[in-house]
């Protein structure tokens, strides 16, 4: 029997930050594209799906955009699904979110923070 190796689950601000900004992207989607006021049960489980994958994260507070990350963590049919939300839920967060818009445009190397 294999024994089974429990991961900590990632509980940092940056974490937290990068799962309230994907939930309020699916959000947005699901509003939009659904004409839902709370999100349908498809959109409730990307989010769970999602908030999970971040939990898990092997990087950790040390993130890139998962879209830079050299392991996909996201099942194919999950990460065509996120892609779809963000593609059209980014140009919506400037209106509805313009502060976490702003500050999740990443910025050339010589500005960022370090």
């Amino acid at each position: 029997m294999a024994a089974q190796v429990k991961r900590q689950l990632n509980d940092g601000p940056k974490i937290r930050k990068e799962k309230e900004i994907v939930g309020k992207m699916i959000r947005i989607y699901c509003m939009k594209k659904h004409r839902q006021k709370v999100l349908c049960e498809e959109c409730q489980e990307l989010n769970e799906y999602a908030s999970t994958r971040l939990s898990l994260c092997q990087f950790g507070e040390a993130k890139t955009a998962c879209a830079k990350c050299p392991i996909h963590c996201y099942k194919r049919d999950y990460r065509q699904k996120i892609k779809e939300v963000m593609r059209f839920s980014g140009p919506w967060m400037l209106l509805y979110h313009p502060v976490e818009s702003i500050r999740h445009i990443p910025l050339p190397g010589k500005l960022r923070k370090k």
